[in-house]
């Protein structure tokens, strides 16, 4: 059956979900004037205490357009923004989009390695640096286009108390200043963004908007399974994903509070926490990392209304919630994505908030949100959910994406839809690996195995890349790893694919965190435990001990840098 004629799914959609779209005739930008104008007096930033209105964000925003305008960029240029959560990232995000220039996201953590590889392929001619990322930068600037790199004092964000706390000569002022700001080297071409916008003068008004067909955005993928590559993402891609999110939520405009915990350079943050969350007036609270403690002193202070997160966050929160009595029944709906939302979590976060808790799915090559659970009680926890509106599926053959597979079976998921990316920077080849034209439409290979359940529901099985294939047989980590984690002793595991020589291909190898004051655990007791319902060929044929897995900023293990330990420690 071909999934995108009928769309079967439809009917499990929440009440008043509408199966399409009107897609937005604007793009993001003009969005934030509109709501700038209409809700000038409400509060758009809200960083550790210290507000900003959607008023003066728009004059912040005029203010340091104008002065990257004169610092020479130039709609197309792309300006990399290598920046943790603040409400400066929100001016910088929104004034390099209103000269029709490129925001190019970055990890600050990364290493100068990464973050080179990644300016380089961009072709960023100004970066917006926080001070403790700048030396990196630097080290990195002779393989890159860079000629201007601004260096960015995040404590300038901070309400007034705490900037005066940090010029305390005390231990704890001192361990505050140095993990939030480091000295700027001097080197020609840096500069700092107080003196950048100093004397600036504003954006004239008429000054063209980008079209929709502009490009807005290079986000990087993850590399969880090779290089990262930019994704093109247009104005129409990001503004339609934020159409249909809130056609999915159904939440009114300017009476949300969303509590943006995900990092803005993520795409899943990037969407839900600034495109957004300006679209619908929401106030954003602003949190530079995830933290238990600053989440709800936040939520004593402003009490959120809408959290999107990670299966972790929503873990920590609801058993810290549990322990101190917290109220977090403000909450009516919380969005999980990036990893497999457990129905355990899921109940557990639920029984604290009273509120809803739904898993989505998407990668950055869809803006980023493809699928999600319907806001409804239809919901099923530990399923990718219905594809969004005016948005098509199908599964098909991995090997021929031309054939679709019967409903029930596995098969590699395609997806349709304007949120889908034009295609990766200066990479036709793996653009045309990954974008395919089929009855008129362009389908996005996502790369996962999935299956279609009753009422639409999509079920992943797998990612076709880490896919191990062993003896002839096709090995999902997945399914071993859900078996293994409820395995008595075993607190977390990584299931990955290691050269096994001859014809056998892989090796299962298990890599295990395990519980602490646990039973024995070792290769026997797995292969035991396994036995209970994994085929033979999908039995781990080696046990290894790690004290943590390593995981992304937002808590996704990493199977990549499992398996290459793995290797390097000759397992």
């Amino acid at each position: 059956m071909p999934y995108d004629d009928d769309r079967p799914w439809l009917s499990s959609y929440a009440p008043g979900v509408p199966g399409d779209v009107d897609e937005p005739d604007e793009p993001v930008t003009r969005t934030l004037e509109r709501v700038v104008a209409a809700y000038g007096d409400r509060v758009a930033t809200d960083l550790l205490g210290a507000t900003t209105t959607y008023a003066t964000l728009g004059r912040r925003v005029a203010r340091a357009a104008g002065a990257l305008r004169a610092a020479g960029v130039r709609p197309g240029d792309r300006v990399a923004l290598v920046l943790p959560n603040s409400a400066t990232h929100v001016v910088a995000f929104y004034a390099v989009l209103r000269l029709g220039a490129v925001v190019v996201e970055h990890n600050p953590t990364y290493s100068s390695e990464e973050l080179g590889h990644q300016l380089a392929d961009s072709g960023a001619t100004v970066a917006l640096v926080w001070t403790k990322a700048v030396e990196r930068v630097l080290d990195a600037r002779e393989r890159t286009a860079l000629r201007t790199v601004v260096a960015v004092d995040l404590a300038a964000d901070l309400p007034w108390r705490s900037r005066l706390l940090l010029r305390l000569p005390v231990p704890a002022a001192r361990r505050s200043r140095d993990a939030l700001r480091s000295p700027v080297p001097l080197a020609p071409g840096t500069t700092t963004w107080a003196a950048l916008l100093r004397g600036a003068a504003p954006l004239p008004a008429d000054h063209p908007h980008p079209d929709l067909d502009d490009v807005a955005l290079l986000q990087y993928t993850g590399g969880t399974t090779g290089t990262p590559q930019g994704a093109v993402l247009t104005h129409r891609n990001v503004a339609v994903n934020a159409a249909q999110g809130q056609a999915w939520t159904q939440h009114r405009v300017g009476t949300e509070t969303v509590y943006a915990a995900l990092p803005f350079f993520h795409a899943f943050g990037l969407t839900l926490c600034l495109t957004y969350a300006v679209r619908i007036a929401a106030t954003s609270v602003i949190f530079p990392k995830f933290d238990v403690d600053t989440v709800l002193a936040a939520q004593r202070r402003r009490p959120a209304t809408f959290l999107p997160g990670v299966p972790p966050m929503f873990e920590r929160l609801a058993a810290a919630a549990r322990e101190r009595g917290a109220d977090l029944t403000s909450i009516r709906q919380a969005i999980s994505g990036a990893m497999a939302l457990s129905p355990e979590t899921a109940a557990a976060w639920e029984q604290v908030t009273g509120g809803i808790l739904v898993e989505g799915y998407g990668m950055t090559e869809t803006s980023p949100v493809a699928l999600g659970n319907p806001v409804s009680p239809a919901r099923r926890p530990g399923r990718l959910g219905l594809p969004f509106p005016s948005t098509r599926m199908r599964v098909v053959d991995p090997e021929d994406p031309t054939r679709e597979v019967a409903p029930g079976e596995q098969g590699e998921l395609l997806v349709s839809g304007p949120q889908v990316f034009r295609g990766y920077w200066g990479r036709p080849e793996g653009t045309a690996a990954v974008l395919v034209e089929l009855d008129g439409r362009t389908w996005l290979r996502t790369g996962d195995v999935v299956v279609v359940e009753d009422g639409g529901f999509v079920r992943l099985v797998d990612r076709i890349k880490e896919v191990i294939i062993t003896g002839g047989f096709n090995v999902y980590p997945s399914q071993v790893e859900d078996h293994l984690r409820e395995m008595p002793g075993i607190e977390d595991v990584a299931v990955v694919g290691v050269p096994a020589g001859g014809d056998l291909g892989e090796r299962v190898v298990a890599a295990v965190v395990l519980a602490h004051g646990g039973p024995r655990v070792d290769l026997a007791a797995v292969r035991a435990w396994s036995e209970k319902r994994l085929a033979r060929y999908a039995l781990p044929r080696d046990l290894v001990v790690l004290t943590e897995l390593p995981r992304s900023q937002i808590g996704k293990v990493l199977r990549r840098v499992v398996r290459q330990q793995v290797i390097d420690d000759g397992s």
